[in-house]
């Protein structure tokens, strides 16, 4: 089975997940996570329509959006404050934003190109000493820090969920989205109107983010990898 046939079955499959939460399927976008192939698999997935691609490194996210400027490049890595101009040029939308000395960067980087950087922010929701990201409790002081920046739009959060055991991923899942709610509510409406977005799901947990709110799953192994299977969990991928 090729990129082809395993992407068609997951957007099936995010269909199914999707009627069995009562949502619908177009609140719903799957990043496929282009990290580890190269340009000739990325060009197979948009011939397949795949459009949303996640890179991890500066470099790559670099090469292979100036290659394919049309599609939509997620930034999904941990940010060196050095990228982040080059970032900000080819990123549709940054996953991993969690420190506040990369705000000011972010903002002056996206004002030199006159462009709004939409970003996430990551929160570890787990509290595992591996992960990064914001404490959940912090969540609202970095949100209101970054609405004094106006080419720094935060369009909602990110976390990773811990691997090997979906009922804990789903736990976690749900602990975000309902951060999420909390948040909205302290918004005004045209801040909460943008703040809609939920990243978080990776190839053995996307299922159970769908069920808990998830607009957005990064999907690689399970798209890219002809080995991939869905249980046992793989490895920890650390780089998401």
């Amino acid at each position: 089975m090729g990129f082809v046939e395993r992407y068609a079955s997951t957007l099936e499959e995010v269909a199914v997940c999707c009627a069995a939460a009562k949502r619908d399927v177009k609140e719903v976008r799957v990043v496929a996570v282009s990290k580890t192939v190269g340009m000739e698999a990325v060009a197979n997935a948009i011939e397949a329509n795949a459009h949303d691609f996640g890179e991890n490194r500066p470099d790559s996210l670099v090469e292979k959006a100036s290659h394919f400027p049309e599609e939509n490049w997620h930034f999904i890595g941990n940010i060196q404050s050095r990228r982040i101009p080059d970032i900000v040029r080819y990123a549709t939308l940054v996953h991993s934003l969690y420190q506040r000395h990369h705000v000011a960067k972010f903002d002056a980087a996206a004002a030199a190109l006159d462009k709004v950087q939409d970003v996430l922010l990551e929160v570890n929701v787990s509290g595992e000493a591996s992960k990064s990201g914001l404490a959940p409790a912090d969540v609202a002081s970095m949100l209101a820090f970054c609405e004094d920046f106006s080419h720094v739009r935060v369009r909602g959060l990110m976390t990773m969920a811990p691997q090997g055991d979906t009922k804990v991923a789903r736990r976690c899942f749900e602990d975000l989205a309902r951060l999420q709610r909390e948040l909205k509510t302290t918004l005004t409406p045209d801040r909460a109107a943008v703040f809609n977005e939920l990243s978080m799901g990776m190839s053995e947990d996307w299922r159970e983010a769908i069920a808990a709110g998830a607009t957005i799953v990064r999907i690689g192994r399970a798209l890219f990898d002809d080995t991939f299977e869905k249980d046992p969990y793989p490895g920890e991928d650390t780089t998401r």
